[in-house]
């Protein structure tokens, strides 16, 4: 696999001024799922570091969005990832994760990602994937990045970010990101509760005991501060748990722009009033607004790709049609998110070890928008405006 080099050449930046910081993002790995399987590595990074209860996620509690909110400090509503599936009024086109041109479109990405913030202050960013990292975000990349492939070994991720800590000063990246999906994807697909997907946990944890003993042989193990996240954790779904929204509503009025929890509609011109006052109550399992009545905490109104009505589905329901239903009969098992932020189940993980953090503390849950202050302080540049705030994690920090 070949990595791309920005425009500006790594051998005129500025030296690390800062202990390196490496941001591991450990996709759908639920706030409750270190009790789940065995996970020795990163208990043991527990052990010397600090953890949170647990981390709340935006709504909607999706993978883009949260990932980006990480890095941004923003809500959805702000950064413009109001979901994984989008569409926007302004340039006619869509926007999905298998999308390739779209993900590397930076007219998606609104906000400013830490791996910018840090390359406008003169440091160096890699990455190993993350959402963002792809697209030209106010005409910057990281330094480092690579094209998602989704398959590429746990071992040649790890690897590579250890390749980067031995570059040598003003070649060595500031800030890293990392990326695992398994998690997830054995989630969605097998359950919670399954063997597959408490195998994919260990294989996770495996992949952090690599890049620990790394650190380690490089004598980095006290001197990098590693912050490790989760987007949502997920919930159990089932066939016997479905909404069909051809039973509440005419499809041919609507175009649906993301389906399931929450389901993005935009009726076709002069039908959101019947849209909506067929979709409204019609269902005891699935809540359904008008853009500028969506709850307020979710920070999720005003933004032109938040759709004219959302219908959202209780946890644990899903969206669908009849016909989708009946032409895929493994559809609707496993698990699933994009719930109310507040559902326990959506709740995320947060671990940081490191020069900067305390050691063997639990923390109260916070926000993940509070992570992009966090990570500026470790690297110690300016943040751009977010909604986040240094103080409601200064409890992470060594005094």
């Amino acid at each position: 696999m070949l990595f791309a080099v920005s425009s500006v050449s790594a051998c005129t930046r500025m030296t690390t001024p800062t202990p390196p910081v490496i941001l591991v993002g450990l996709d759908g790995f639920g706030w409750d799922f270190l009790e789940a399987a065995e996970t020795p590595n990163l208990d043991a990074l527990i052990a010397r570091g600090v953890r949170a209860e647990w981390l709340v996620p935006i709504f909607p509690t999706k993978t883009f969005p949260n990932h980006y909110s990480i890095v941004t400090g923003l809500y959805a509503e702000q950064h413009g990832i109001v979901s994984n599936n989008m569409y926007d009024p302004d340039f006619g086109e869509r926007f999905s994760l298998g999308n390739r041109a779209a993900v590397q479109d930076g007219r998606w990405w609104e906000g400013e990602p830490v791996w910018v913030t840090a390359e406008k202050a003169g440091l160096i960013a890699a990455a190993f994937f993350w959402p963002g990292t792809e697209a030209d975000i106010q005409g910057i990349r990281p330094t480092y990045w690579y094209p998602y492939v989704h398959r590429t070994p746990h071992d040649e991720r790890v690897d590579q970010v250890l390749t980067w800590l031995d570059l040598p000063d003003g070649e060595r990246p500031a800030l890293i990101t990392t990326y695992f999906a398994d998690v997830d994807e054995a989630a969605h697909t097998f359950g919670v509760d399954a063997p597959e997907t408490l195998a994919a946990i260990q294989a996770v944890d495996r992949a952090i005991g690599r890049l620990v003993r790394g650190l380690e042989q490089r004598g980095l193990d006290n001197r990098v501060n590693m912050v490790l996240v989760s987007d949502h954790g997920m919930a159990s779904r089932s066939r016997d748990r479905v909404i069909f929204l051809d039973d509440l509503v005419d499809l041919a009025d609507i175009e649906v722009i993301d389906w399931s929890p929450v389901a993005a509609m935009r009726p076709h011109a002069g039908r959101e009033d019947e849209v909506y006052e067929r979709l409204h109550g019609a269902h005891p399992n699935v809540q359904v607004y008008r853009k500028a009545e969506i709850p307020e905490r979710w920070h999720y109104r005003d933004h032109r790709r938040i759709q004219p009505i959302l219908a959202v589905a209780d946890e644990g329901w899903v969206i669908s049609t009849r016909e989708y239903f009946a032409t895929h009969p493994t559809a609707y098992r496993g698990a699933t998110h994009g719930y109310d932020n507040t559902a326990q189940t959506m709740q995320a993980t947060f671990i940081a070890v490191g020069p900067a953090f305390s050691r063997g503390i639990v923390v109260p849950p916070f926000q993940n928008i509070h992570v992009y202050e966090l990570l500026c302080y470790l690297l110690e540049i300016e943040p751009a405006p977010n909604d986040g705030s240094l103080d409601s994690v200064r409890v992470l920090l060594r005094e």
